[in-house]
């Protein structure tokens, strides 16, 4: 028989032996945990990794979309903006008080239409007038024979600048044409001169060339000299407003060498009267402007159009013309084309015809009237075939 003791000795040892079993079981489920928490924590840092890139990717959505339609409104207003910068400048030099000053006097020759280039076959004065006018401190004056193109000139600058054609320095500039007898003079009611009335305005804005045809006509006789060249110079010598003056040679040498201060400030350009062929290169250009404004058409092929041209080239040469008419290359010939076109216009016809250009050299008092004698006859001669078509046309149309 067991004793007492020795029974509880025997549970004590099953106890411990059945407590080990235990603590093996809780250690496998231990290590079974642990392995299952890497797992889970391996997914859980792979879902928070996701997670962060979703949210990444809805922050930079959120930065590129609007969040509401407002701000998608304010950016593309502001993408409209960017785009019409230049227009806005313009409008707000429009909507200046001294903007409206100078078109009194004058006007916009930037805020033409311009059917063609002005300034066809100029592009060295065109040169050396830009050059001229990026010089501090300088201005620009285009001396030349009349009815040459000086003013032409200009407007073939106001033409490259409207097409963004010229140095970065001189894009957006505003170009005023004033009238030169509108400036002289003063202001009714007051004892202020009209031209320092205006450069008293051209102080108020920037970016403005200003161009006045007979310059001279500024400075005075000699007796009474307007100080012309002192007038400006507040306004040059801040270099944002640039002046541009015409004259002709000989006023240029009565009145403008003897004002050295004008000189001083003034950089010559020597306008020449075109040659033969440049002049039938400038009428080919122009009479499509002269197309625009009177509503009419120049029949035929380009070929016979350039034959037109010569010839009227050709009958207004140096020596043809009447004497001091005032008048050269090309304002000469464009004058008896013009006259072909009113011709056409007296008719109530749409198109100008080689009868219309006939009658207009027939009745010009710009050249010699054996000149034009002489002349009628060679016309018959290169033109027969296309006149003789038209007559019968029209006596066919007539019938």
């Amino acid at each position: 028989m067991e004793t007492l003791d020795e029974n509880l000795e025997k549970i004590d040892d099953v106890e411990l032996i059945d407590d080990s079993n235990n603590d093996d079981i809780l250690v496998d489920e231990t290590e079974e945990k642990k392995e299952n928490n890497i797992f889970d924590t391996v997914i859980d840092v792979n879902d928070e990794e996701a997670l962060l890139d979703e949210e990444n990717v809805k922050e930079e959505t959120e930065v590129i979309q609007p969040e509401s339609d407002i701000e998608a409104i304010d950016v593309k207003e502001d993408v409209k903006s960017d785009g019409k910068e230049e227009e806005n400048i313009e409008n707000n030099i429009k909507d200046h008080p001294s903007y409206k000053v100078l078109i009194e006097y004058g006007e916009n020759l930037t805020d033409k239409e311009y059917i063609t280039n002005p300034a066809i076959g100029r592009e060295n004065e065109m040169k050396q007038l830009i050059v001229i006018l990026l010089t501090p401190e300088k201005s620009g004056i285009l001396v030349g024979k009349p009815g040459i193109g000086k003013t032409a000139i200009v407007e073939g600058l106001s033409y490259k600048i409207q097409r963004g054609e010229v140095p970065d320095a001189l894009k957006g500039y505003t170009i005023f044409k004033l009238n030169s007898a509108a400036l002289t003079g003063i202001i009714p009611g007051t004892q202020e001169l009209k031209v320092q009335h205006v450069v008293s305005h051209l102080k108020n804005l920037d970016k403005v060339m200003v161009f006045i045809d007979e310059i001279h006509t500024l400075i005075g006789n000699g007796e009474n000299t307007m100080d012309f060249a002192n007038i400006f110079k507040p306004v040059i010598d801040r270099g944002t407003i640039k002046i541009i003056g015409a004259t002709t040679s000989d006023e240029y040498d009565r009145y403008i060498l003897r004002d050295k201060a004008f000189v001083r400030r003034f950089q010559k350009i020597e306008v020449s009267e075109p040659t033969r062929e440049m002049n039938i290169q400038i009428m080919m250009g122009t009479y499509p402007k002269f197309e625009k404004k009177m509503g009419l058409k120049l029949k035929y092929s380009d070929f016979v159009k350039e034959k037109i041209m010569a010839f009227i080239t050709d009958i207004t040469s140096e020596f043809k013309r009447t004497y001091e008419t005032s008048v050269r290359y090309p304002d000469i010939s464009l004058t008896i084309l013009q006259q072909a076109f009113s011709f056409a216009s007296f008719d109530n016809r749409k198109e100008v015809t080689i009868r219309d250009v006939r009658k207009a050299i027939l009745s010009t008092k710009l050249i010699y009237p054996d000149v034009i004698q002489k002349e009628l006859v060679r016309f018959n001669e290169i033109f027969k075939d296309i006149y003789l078509m038209e007559t019968k046309q029209i006596l066919k149309d007539e019938v």
